[in-house]
């Protein structure tokens, strides 16, 4: 009677730590599948916006957060001036800048059809 009560605990706490061993690696599995889906990609894409931002240069176009295709007047620190027509300038920061654009985002950018 004792004997088979003994046999019983044991085998409960071995089945119990390879439980706690399974969990632990297939916790370690998802978080490296997320690492490897989610948070390289992102990382990757910030560093090439930041390397853009800092090789803007003047005569470039860009879109601006607002939504707004403009061609860069003037550079200072931070600082930029966007012309967003013949005459017409505004001033922003350089964080403000969604993307530099080349000729080939352009030309692809929808058009208005005019009417």
């Amino acid at each position: 009677m004792f004997i088979r009560q003994a046999w019983a605990q044991d085998a409960a706490t071995v089945s119990t730590s390879a439980s706690f061993a399974g969990t632990f690696i297939q916790i370690i599995g998802i978080f490296l599948v997320f690492y490897l889906l989610l948070i390289r990609p992102q990382q990757k894409r910030l560093k090439q916006h930041e390397a853009r931002l800092k090789a803007l240069k003047v005569g470039d176009k860009v879109l601006s957060g607002g939504g707004l295709y403009a061609v860069v007047k003037k550079i200072k620190d931070d600082d930029i001036t966007l012309e967003l027509a013949k005459g017409f300038e505004v001033q922003t920061p350089r964080y403000a800048i969604r993307e530099v654009l080349t000729e080939d985002a352009t030309v692809a950018s929808p058009k208005r059809s005019k009417k």
